[in-house]
Formats: C-alpha cells, structure tokens, sequence
C-alpha cells in the first residue's frame, strides 16, 4: 500500500519497522561515539559536525534538517521515500542530540579509541538491521542512487563514482566549515563496507521468511 507518496509494504510491517527503529537507533549511537572520541567522524558527520560549528545548531538537528534538504532533491531525481527514508531523516538525529548530551569527555587515548571502534560496529550492526528491513534507503543514500541512474555530460556515473563523489564533497565541504577529520574518517571509510557485508546477511528480514 502507498500512503502520501511514501511506500509502504504490507507484509510484516510491525517486524519491520522494529528492527528499522533499533537499527536507526544503533546507528545514531554509532555517530555519537565517533564524534564524541574526536578521532575524525564519518564523512557525512564531518559535515555536519563542521555545519554545527558554524550555525550553532546542535548536531542530530543539524542531521534532521540535512536529512529533509535532502529529502527534496530527491524529487528531480525521481527517487521515492519509504517509511524508512522518513524515519531515517528524523529519528538518528534525534539519539544523536540524547547519546552526546550523556557522553562524558573523553580524554584517555586508549578510551577514546575504544569509542571510535564501538562507533564503527554500531554504525554497522544499525545498517544491518535497518537496511535489511527493506523500507527504503536513507536520504544520503537515496541521493547516491539517484545520481547514480542520470548521466553526466552524457555519461552514465556508476554508483560507486557517485557514492564517492559525494562523500568527498561533503568531507571538503565540511572541513571548510571546521569539521575535523583524522583516523576515525579513514577508519570508517575502509572498515563500514566490510562490517555491513558481514552483519547485512544475518540481519536482514529476508533471513527470518520461511524456505
């Protein structure tokens, strides 16, 4: 069923918006302990981290107004919301603002570490679970994928040249804007792909559905 534009699925809904719920969460939690170990953020967060700076804005809501601006260039694209488009926009900024006003500073290295890491995995184990509820792709990723089916100056762009074409703008764009990046950024960079390939497959609600 369609409900305002936005796609529904009919089949297991409330399992499915559990575990979308729980992965969003985890995934906000992720964000938190990256940013608060101040090791380098996750691209898109050095980005919002650097609009927070420059605005006054608190972060998660720095990452709900991106998640909505974002939200509407998906309309030339062509790319249509699931519910979970629409919960991933609101919902991981909002733990972002609750973990980091409950995170202490962290000033022993070694502790610190430990919070980049336990970030990464977060971040992870939260795709798995949100992805593999199948409502629809966040808004950074919606527009990826959008990009991803146009052409430029004739040329179709691969996914992987859109994907990494906007996170390198939006690095810079951060860091222009006094976002910080640091082994945290390179660790996300080359560990999250990995990490999702191996929690995706056992979290994914197409698992649980009857052979």
């Amino acid at each position: 069923m369609v409900a305002i534009g936005v796609l529904v699925p009919s089949d297991r809904l409330a399992e499915r918006l559990v575990r979308c719920l729980v992965g969003l969460a985890l995934f906000g939690v992720g964000i938190s302990l990256l940013i608060g170990a101040e090791l380098g953020a996750a691209p898109w967060d050095v980005f919002h981290t650097g609009l927070s700076d420059l605005t006054g804005i608190s972060i998660g809501n720095i990452v709900i107004l991106v998640g909505v601006a974002l939200l509407v260039l998906w309309i030339p694209l062509r790319e249509r919301p699931g519910i979970g488009t629409i919960l991933n926009a609101v919902v991981i900024g909002l733990v972002v603002d609750v973990v980091l006003g409950w995170l202490p500073d962290l000033t022993f290295l070694p502790v610190r570490v430990a919070s980049m890491a336990a970030g990464i995995v977060s971040i992870a184990i939260g795709s798995g679970f949100y992805i593999g509820a199948g409502l629809g792709p966040g808004p950074r990723d919606g527009l990826m994928t959008g990009l991803a089916r146009h052409s430029l100056f004739g040329r179709p762009i691969s996914l992987r040249a859109a994907r990494t074409g906007v996170e390198i703008a939006v690095v810079v764009a951060g860091v222009a804007l006094g976002g910080s990046i640091g082994v945290g950024t390179a660790a996300f960079a080359f560990g999250i792909g990995p990490l999702v390939q191996v929690f995706l497959p056992r979290l994914a609600i197409s698992d649980l559905a009857p052979t």
